[in-house]
């Protein structure tokens, strides 16, 4: 910003050598002052963006509106079933947070110009529902500070971040922000939500799977646009977090290769090669995979879901995508008869509870 009053003291002194002039010598009779225009203040101009960046800006712009859907989908499965998560219950501030340095190379820049991420690090997604929904979180909120404590900045901004959060969320109900947004500071007291500590990602690929890992929960962009409306996105989610739950990755003892694969399908740009063959994921066995489906049913009517459409949803997408696409959902998970059977006999024992006001527990 240019100070237009640092012209002031030179224009001062000008006006008093003419009145001191003006006292010994007699004015001549001529027109008035010709008065020079200042010029205008230089614009600063941002240097150009390559297209490139602007292409990965564009995807990034993508990738969040999807997620942001996911986590909205997300976020009844993991907050109403917190007694049913047993030991992955945790208490959460229910949103997430990055900076520019959070995407590595040419997304760094892509991230500043698609978000406006600088070295602060700013809200990406709030859950739905949580304390810092209520509170009046926003995406795009620049966390400043939080119980008086500057919040880090930087590089490493996330990792200190989460050292200075995690006593704080162990030890008070509510924390206190301090918020950026709009150029204007903003105080909110953002409570802890209890839910599930399972974190909920996007695959960017176009291939219809989902993955769980015993820690997180991945749905790709191919399954979000093949689900009919936000009912059916909630039946995949609840199958990875009822196998999340259940421990079924550790049983196999699968969940160092699928946390792989989910490394690979959150970058912007994954290596799909790696999927080509399945990417290593065993099949998952009828038994386990039954098991899931019985007590996903339970987290989609404990969440408020239709359970109506879930099995024709498997079915269609066992038509669709048979266990013979390899990087299709069916091929880890095969048993579709021996599923759809138990996905019957569960859906008939929550409408049974249902009925006669009985609490949604398996």
């Amino acid at each position: 910003m240019i100070r237009i009053d640092g012209l002031r003291p030179a224009a001062l002194g000008l006006t008093l050598a003419v009145l001191l002039s003006a006292c010994t010598t007699p004015p001549l009779l001529q027109g008035p002052p010709e008065i020079t225009a200042l010029p205008p203040p230089a614009i600063q101009t941002p240097p150009p963006v390559s297209p490139r960046v602007a292409a990965l800006a564009e995807s990034l712009t993508r990738m969040a509106a999807l997620q942001e859907r996911l986590y909205r989908v997300a976020a009844p499965l993991l907050i109403n079933n917190a007694e049913l998560c047993k030991n992955s219950a945790r208490n959460l501030l229910a949103f997430t947070a990055k900076n520019r340095f959070s995407y590595g190379g040419d997304l760094n820049e892509a991230a500043h110009v698609a978000f406006g991420m600088n070295d602060r690090l700013q809200v990406t997604g709030v859950l739905a529902g949580s304390g810092a929904a209520r509170a009046g979180l926003h995406r795009g909120d620049r966390l400043l500070s939080v119980g008086g404590k500057p919040v880090p900045t930087g590089p490493n901004a996330l990792p200190l971040a989460g050292a200075i959060f995690g006593p704080l969320i162990a030890s008070q109900s509510t924390l206190a922000f301090v918020v950026e947004r709009d150029g204007a500071e903003r105080q909110i007291g953002i409570p802890v939500t209890r839910a599930c500590g399972y974190n909920v990602e996007l695959g960017n690929t176009d291939y219809v799977n989902s993955y769980a890992d015993g820690a997180r929960v991945l749905v790709t962009r191919g399954m979000i646009n093949f689900t009919r409306g936000d009912s059916e996105l909630a039946y995949p989610l609840a199958k990875g977090i009822a196998h999340n739950i259940l421990a079924h990755a550790a049983m196999q003892r699968n969940a160092g290769t699928i946390s792989d694969v989910i490394e690979n399908l959150v970058r912007v740009q994954p290596d799909l090669n790696q999927l080509i063959t399945g990417g290593g994921i065993k099949a998952m066995p009828q038994d386990l995979d039954a098991a899931a489906d019985r007590l996903s049913l339970y987290l989609l009517a404990r969440a408020g879901y239709d359970i109506e459409g879930v099995d024709d949803f498997w079915k269609r997408l066992a038509a669709t995508y048979p266990a013979s696409v390899l990087t299709g959902y069916v091929a880890n998970h095969p048993a579709t008869a021996f599923r759809l059977a138990a996905i019957e006999k569960a859906a008939a024992e929550v409408k049974a509870k249902q009925a006669a006001k009985k609490p949604l527990v398996p």
